[in-house]
């Protein structure tokens, strides 16, 4: 390995040094998730440095209290053969080589998170979601989120599981209305998977019979929002700063196309494969995870283009058949997550960060010019893949210029 990255005579050096095994295993690794050679290298000698500094042996253990007093050591002057202190990031990318490294290979000290008492208990919750009422994973991390929410809460009370009450949960509930950062959907919907957690635990004996179905969540419309979508000047500006020939820019061309040619959520793009795309028939093949079904879309020229171009010239090879990925190493498919950032710093980077910046805004920005161009709702409804007619009506809310004109009328002495 280290004959790859070095000149012989300081590979011979690095083969020579304490931990060869160890540190060999994990460049290896490091080069097989699409890390450079330079970044190879880099970490080969934060490597010998750390081994140097800790005086390691194998199977020592190693927390980062001491990792980063090794690294205030590396960074002074003639500390890693250099005349000047090494700088903040310098430092800090030294420590991270070093817990990654170790973590690697086991022998790194991490300290346990204590989330609260009750633990076991949403792990079990988490297991049944996953396996009883076969969720998805998106779904089940809401619903754990929302159970370890509560215990945090609870914590503060002293009180029990067993002695949890209908007034507790009200009060939980309530306390997020007084904070005033959720809206009223989002306390509705911790409301329903705190119902869903109380029902598991009433079936395992946890707590007093009853209590799911006396929780009800906070009332709301399902349409009383309007979608935030962006205007369309700032689609198209945003498209055009994606035009450059680097390879993030040809990925995050055609990921863009798709959000706003077809208005597909993120983790219908996350989702894609090359097998999903059928070239010869001119049809992209989408998973839907929310409603969990598969639609078959026509594959317009210009986002066949912008994933040919990609595939052909950015996409990295060797790491699998989904679709999008990242650029920088470790390799690895792109998230919902990852997704949503990206879609948020291409904003930013041409002046929007403001209100809704995220990839759902493209899908109502795709929805809303589908019918400011007098498009149907079943035709708006089947291009976003909702079942139920009334997901597409919420759009007709927005039809301002219409609005206007109904305003606009004489109304004949009535008035």
């Amino acid at each position: 390995m280290f004959d790859d990255i070095f000149f012989p005579h300081t590979a011979a050096r690095y083969r020579a040094a304490p931990l060869l095994k160890q540190r060999e295993r994990y460049l290896v690794h490091l080069k097989a998730t699409g890390a450079r050679r330079s970044t190879l290298r880099k970490c080969a000698n934060d490597q010998l440095s750390l081994v140097r500094l800790l005086v390691l042996k194998d199977g020592d253990r190693v927390n980062r209290s001491q990792i980063e007093a090794a690294a205030a050591t590396w960074s002074q002057p003639k500390g890693r053969r250099c005349d000047q202190t090494a700088s903040p990031k310098t430092s800090s990318h030294f420590v991270n080589h070093g817990l990654r490294w170790l973590a690697f290979l086991g022998w790194l000290d991490q300290p346990h998170d204590r989330r609260h008492p009750h633990d076991a208990e949403v792990c079990a919750f988490e297991r049944w979601l996953r396996e009883e009422r076969g969720l998805s994973t998106a779904t089940i991390q809401d619903y754990c989120r929302a159970a370890d929410r509560f215990f945090l809460w609870l914590e503060g009370r002293g009180t029990p599981l067993v002695d949890v009450g209908m007034t507790d949960i009200d009060d939980a509930v309530a306390a997020e209305h007084k904070r005033g950062a959720w809206s009223r959907r989002t306390r509705h919907d911790y409301a329903q998977r705190l119902r869903a957690f109380f029902l598991f635990a009433e079936m395992r004996g946890w707590c007093r019979a009853g209590l799911a179905a006396g929780i009800v969540p906070p009332r709301f419309m399902a349409d009383e929002t309007v979608p935030k979508g962006l205007p369309r000047e700032d689609v198209v500006r945003l498209l055009a700063s994606v035009g450059g020939d680097r390879p993030v820019d040809k990925r995050d061309r055609a990921i863009l196309m798709l959000f706003i040619g077809y208005g597909l959520r993120t983790g219908e793009v996350g989702g894609l494969r090359l097998d999903d795309l059928d070239w010869e028939n001119a049809m992209l093949r989408v998973r839907c995870p929310k409603p969990g079904r598969t639609h078959l879309w026509p594959l317009s020229q210009g986002v066949g283009h912008a994933i040919l171009r990609y595939i052909r010239e950015a996409r990295p090879s060797g790491f699998g058949r989904s679709l999008f990925f990242t650029t920088l190493a470790p390799i690895r498919p792109l998230d919902r997550k990852a997704l949503g950032k990206m879609v948020r710093d291409r904003l930013a980077g041409i002046g929007v960060v403001t209100g809704r910046r995220g990839a759902h805004a493209l899908r109502h920005a795709a929805a809303q010019h589908l019918l400011d161009q007098g498009t149907s709702m079943k035709v708006i409804g089947d291009f976003l893949g909702h079942r139920d007619p009334s997901s597409t009506t919420i759009y007709a809310k927005v039809d301002l210029a219409a609005l206007r004109e109904v305003a606009a009328l004489d109304l004949e002495g009535l008035a």
